[in-house]
């Protein structure tokens, strides 16, 4: 192999070198800085092949998707007083990788010793102005929102995003938890107090209300079946003079038989009357007609 060939060899290795040096690919999910002796020269946000000097400048590469840190849990003081022992996790994204490598440097990892700390600050400020019930009621998501807001003002100068912070668990310490329930069952049971004592109350005024319009319905029927009665008997007797004036005769007799009916009727009637007594003259003899 003579020296031209080797030279040429020696050309296309220094060009390949230099070419693999001096391109490099930025993908969909990265934001790239061209930092030249840790000075930032380019942020490069469009995905595909990029160029550098070679050599010189270096590609610091952060990831643009949402990421993820879970806090320990954390003892914390409510409103109330009480304790709460709470495990959180934060959601963010770098949306300014230049504020970001100024802050904190090169590695993502190096803002989650800085973020834990804030949020976990933020948590107790929030939480030290709620009480157990606002923090286990739909009163929870606004907390939640203040938290979130308050970390991402703290975060701003760090290039970082906070998406959500949320609590994966709240616990009671366990010498707490027995006082906390006992103290739940009796607001419970006071509650329950109340809602029968209104119950009954409300009961008792359907009842006397029920009550009193019956009474009054029962008084207007009587004093209307009163009346009535009262103008069927007045009618009645109307019919009885009339009917006795067209015929007295008649109408003696009819009465009679009518008596007869309602005292031998049910067959156990017993009367003790002398033979000759006027109320059985018609059982002894039939009536005799006057008149046409």
């Amino acid at each position: 192999m003579n020296r031209p060939t080797i030279a040429g060899i020696a050309l296309l290795i220094v060009l390949g070198v230099l070419v693999n040096a001096s391109l490099f690919t930025v993908h969909q999910t990265q934001r790239v800085l061209i930092a030249q002796f840790g000075e930032v020269k380019a942020a490069i946000d469009t995905p595909g092949l990029h160029a550098k000097l070679p050599f010189v400048q270096d590609v610091i590469s952060f990831d643009r998707r949402l990421l993820n840190v879970e806090l320990p849990g954390e003892e914390v003081i409510l409103g109330d007083r009480l304790r709460l022992i709470v495990d959180t996790f934060t959601i963010f994204r770098i949306s300014d990788p230049l504020k970001f490598y100024q802050a904190v440097g090169p590695l993502p990892e190096a803002i989650r010793g800085r973020l834990n700390s804030i949020v976990t600050a933020s948590l107790r400020r929030v939480l030290g102005k709620n009480s157990l019930h606002d923090v286990l009621s739909a009163d929870r998501e606004k907390i939640m929102s203040a938290i979130r807001d308050q970390v991402n003002a703290d975060m701003a100068n760090f290039g970082v995003s906070i998406e959500d912070v949320r609590i994966r668990r709240a616990d009671l310490p366990p010498e707490n938890t027995q006082a906390i329930l006992s103290r739940m069952q009796s607001e419970r049971q006071r509650d329950a107090a109340q809602y029968r004592a209104e119950g009954a109350e409300a009961s008792a005024r359907i009842r006397a209300k029920a009550e009193r319009e019956r009474t009054v319905l029962l008084a207007d029927g009587r004093a209307t079946a009163d009346k009535l009665r009262g103008e069927g008997e007045a009618e009645a007797t109307k019919v009885y003079a009339a009917a006795f004036n067209k015929d007295p005769q008649f109408f003696g007799i009819w009465r009679t038989l009518q008596a007869y009916r309602d005292v031998f009727d049910s067959g156990g009637g017993r009367l003790v009357l002398t033979p000759d007594n006027e109320f059985l003259r018609y059982l002894q003899a039939a009536p005799v007609p006057t008149g046409p």
